[in-house]
């Protein structure tokens, strides 16, 4: 494998000098092969924080089998996120601005600590996403953003938007503490972002129109083997970019903008 290709993996792993770090490398499942490949990082955002991200981690090893199948070398590492949804209208919320910073810290840091000569982030919540996005510019190297998905819609149709439309009329006494459990237990049924145009949807649309995640990915949903489907696409892309050396700032720049 070519030395371009391998930019920074290669000062990592090659050569009597590097023996420590391929023994290390090793343990986590790299085999002989696997140090003649670009490697790239895999940035997950899963927690169990926020429905948004609590399924990121079976998103990151379908992109991980696709980059792997293409020729790569994928290590799936992690990064933090705080949900704006659950720590708004608390001192919680004087955080999540500021997780923005803290999770393209640590993506960049851990891209260019371990040298992987791709990025492939996996983002689902309001602060996370922009996160994503603002590493992959600083990296400058083959980078490609999936997002997680929209979540399903609750039992009746109904959605976090319910929810505070219930709070409003139990506090108008329009409803009972009943009626208000009622709507908060049916409203939100598992993984994904909040369903409709609001910042998590809005921001991965956006991401999608700069050309940094793959066509009509904004529009999955989070349950579903379409979005499997897209990030094991996503991880074949990102190979193929390392292939053509298109960086982050070819595809975004202030012409594309």
């Amino acid at each position: 494998m070519s030395n371009k290709k391998r930019k920074y993996s290669s000062k990592i792993v090659d050569g009597v000098e590097q023996a420590p770090s391929r023994a290390m490398l090793r343990a986590v499942g790299f085999e002989e092969e696997d140090f003649l490949k670009p490697q790239v990082g895999i940035a997950s955002t899963w927690s169990m924080v926020t429905p948004c991200n609590m399924h990121i981690n079976q998103l990151a090893e379908a992109a991980a089998q696709g980059a792997n199948s293409s020729g790569c070398k994928s290590v799936i590492f992690n990064t933090i996120t705080v949900s704006d949804g659950i720590s708004m209208g608390t001192k919680g919320m004087r955080y999540s601005l500021v997780s923005r910073e803290v999770i393209a810290d640590s993506i960049e840091t851990v891209v260019e600590g371990q040298g992987f000569d791709g990025l492939l982030a996996i983002g689902g919540c309001d602060k996370n996403m922009p996160g994503c996005l603002m590493a992959m510019a600083r990296l400058d190297r083959p980078a490609i953003f999936v997002y997680g998905g929209s979540i399903q819609p609750g039992k009746d149709r109904t959605d976090v938007i319910s929810v505070f439309e219930a709070v409003g009329a139990h506090s108008e006494g329009k409803i009972s503490d009943i009626e208000l459990l009622e709507v908060e237990s049916k409203a939100i049924p598992g993984p994904g972002a909040c369903g409709g145009m609001y910042t998590a949807n809005t921001m991965a649309s956006a991401i999608e129109a700069l050309g940094l995640s793959l066509p009509n990915s904004s529009a999955k949903e989070a349950v579903s083997s379409s979005k499997k489907e897209d990030c094991v696409e996503a991880g074949e892309a990102l190979s193929n970019l390392i292939n053509q050396n298109l960086n982050s700032k070819k595809v975004v720049n202030q012409k594309g903008i």
